[in-house]
């Protein structure tokens, strides 16, 4: 580390002067994690940095890089009487193909929906009501995966056998990558999620410095560590000298949890999934092994999501992919408010749109 973690206002305020001394022209710095965009909202870092210093969203929301496909398979899963869905609270609001079809619009004329805070709640729930399947919509990159897999293990240990996992788990190295060989991208540093590096360590970002050459920093979440995160990125830029730095030290390792990895991968196999935005991507999924597929939703009940695009006029995609920020599409704070969200940018609490328009 170059500086001392920094929390004051005057701290915060400082670095911002010292990066206008460095006249680097328009620079570029993308964060692939929610909760970095709502932080970097709720805090104004945007309006204290120096001008030339553009931060920009990435696909760093689960829930927004769900494809519409896909939620329209899940709705038609809500559509059988012999099934419970259980989901995290962000995933009942998102729409599929058609505007305002939901979850919550399902439940309310008689679906099974359930909310539930882990996926071991959703396996206690197919336990206690042995007379349904219970599907646990696994929704999350490497953060959410290990506790995903431990659900599994669980039911199939305990033969809880009315338990399934529909996996829309999805790795971020192999979207990063395709991200940075798209002709239209251009990034200058890469905020990185300090939650997923708890899971693949700093060793599962290197990539992005060794083979891209691009300067990457390892975040917290209060404004102080963002704050000191950018600096360090501007710092790398302004020598050019692009490298892995880790700003989250106190929650980071190295090699990251291994524990963890080691659950998530005996669970766990990489797959090509769908990505809104950047669509299909190799090896950027997470699907159940074969000795999981006792509890594998997608085999159990047939789920085959078509590449359906947005609805007309939602440009969530060019949002989670840096194109364009969230006031720039046509449908920001207009036909699409958190109260009537279009697409999931404006649905999910990590979402760059609900952030622009909760804070900016």
């Amino acid at each position: 580390m170059l500086l001392p973690k920094i929390s004051r206002q005057e701290d915060i305020l400082r670095l911002a002067e010292e990066m206008k001394k460095w006249d680097l022209g328009e620079i570029r710095i993308m964060e692939v994690c929610g909760t970095h965009a709502m932080a970097i909202a709720k805090s104004g870092i945007k309006q204290i940095l120096p001008e030339n210093i553009h931060l920009i969203s990435g696909p760093g929301c689960p829930v927004c890089v769900t494809p519409s496909g896909m939620m329209d398979e899940i709705l038609r899963l809500s559509e059988r009487d012999d099934v419970t869905i259980t989901t995290y609270g962000d995933m009942i609001r998102v729409p599929g193909s058609v505007p305002g079809d939901n979850l919550q619009r399902r439940k309310a004329l008689g679906a099974q929906v359930k909310i539930v805070y882990s996926a071991m709640d959703a396996v206690d729930f197919a336990r206690e009501n042995p007379g349904r399947k219970v599907v646990f919509l696994g929704c999350g990159f490497e953060t959410t995966a290990p506790g995903t897999a431990a659900a599994v293990l669980e039911a199939a240990e305990q033969g809880i056998g009315n338990f399934y996992c529909l996996s829309m788990l999805k790795r971020v190295e192999p979207a990063l990558r395709r991200l940075s060989s798209s002709e239209d991208f251009r990034v200058d540093g890469f905020l990185c999620p300090g939650h997923v590096a708890t899971i693949i360590g700093e060793e599962g970002f290197h990539f992005l410095t060794d083979e891209l050459g691009i300067p990457a920093v390892i975040s917290g979440f209060e404004a102080g560590d963002i704050m000191t995160a950018v600096y360090l990125l501007v710092q790398q830029i302004a020598q050019a000298k692009p490298r892995l730095q880790n700003e989250y030290t106190r929650a980071v390792r190295p090699e990251g949890n291994p524990v963890a990895v080691r659950m998530m991968e005996k669970v766990f196999e990489p797959c090509p999934d769908i990505w809104r935005g950047l669509g299909l991507i190799p090896e950027s999924g997470l699907k159940l092994r074969e000795e999981y597929a006792a509890h594998d939703a997608i085999r159990e009940f047939g789920i085959a999501p078509s590449d359906k695009e947005d609805v007309p006029g939602c440009r969530c995609g060019d949002v989670i992919c840096g194109r364009i920020e969230s006031k720039q599409c046509p449908l920001f704070g207009k036909a699409c408010t958190p109260e009537h969200p279009v697409g999931p940018c404006m649905v999910s609490s990590e979402g760059s749109c609900a952030a622009a328009y909760k804070y900016m």
